[in-house]
């Protein structure tokens, strides 16, 4: 009796690991299955996103810690059109995303905010628009934030500023308008980062420009 006991809570442990270990790539490779039912794929990059697999790992364009937990998703130049999805919040571990130099439309998805472990988000020479969501301000670790050449609107976030990671800033080429933040980070950033945004105002300089906090900009 005391044998098939042992036997008993050995299986159990077994099912239990068992059913836990895939849990959260069977969550990862869902919210990236919703990405390649999103968009259009011209060439075929996204064709070994079979959702039937136990996780995204074996997926092309797509690395894992040793966990396999996705940390990357390398899609740039692509040729991919269509909406980014709020599912990729879910990617807990991403550390890069890079979406860049494709035909992506629609907003950024504010659910990118919950992207704690965040370290580059490229999404450059698309066709976005709507706002910079005000929840990027979440990504503590982010260095890297390109989202120059797209067709986004609205005003820079001020909440931005308090990325103390961020190295490199570039929301050049798009429709932003309201004043230049120049606290915090973005002190060490230069008008190439805000270029050509025609209803930019300006910096915001010993008060002299006032942020427009009303929302009269959009």
């Amino acid at each position: 009796m005391a044998i098939w006991a042992q036997y008993h809570l050995l299986a159990l442990f077994l099912l239990t690991w068992a059913s836990a270990v895939p849990t959260n790539a069977n969550m990862e490779g869902d919210a990236l299955y919703a990405l390649r039912r999103a968009v259009e794929d011209p060439e075929h990059v996204l064709q070994s996103w079979d959702p039937t697999l136990v996780d995204p790992c074996t997926w092309f364009h797509v690395t894992c810690d040793s966990d396999n937990r996705v940390t990357r998703l390398d899609l740039g130049n692509a040729k991919l059109s269509g909406n980014l999805v709020p599912e990729l919040g879910k990617l807990e571990r991403l550390q890069y995303l890079e979406l860049y130099m494709n035909n992506l439309v629609g907003p950024i998805p504010v659910q990118l905010g919950g992207l704690k472990n965040l370290v580059s988000l490229d999404l450059f020479h698309n066709n976005l628009t709507g706002s910079i969501p005000p929840s990027l301000s979440k990504l503590s670790n982010l260095r890297f934030l390109r989202l120059n050449s797209n067709r986004l609107s609205g005003t820079i976030p001020r909440e931005l500023t308090k990325l103390g990671s961020l190295k490199i800033l570039d929301v050049s080429n798009n429709d932003l308008c309201g004043t230049i933040p120049t606290t915090g980070s973005f002190s060490k950033f230069s008008e190439e980062s805000f270029m050509n945004n025609p209803r930019l105002e300006g910096p915001e300089l010993m008060g002299f420009v006032r942020y427009d906090t009303r929302g009269g900009c959009k």
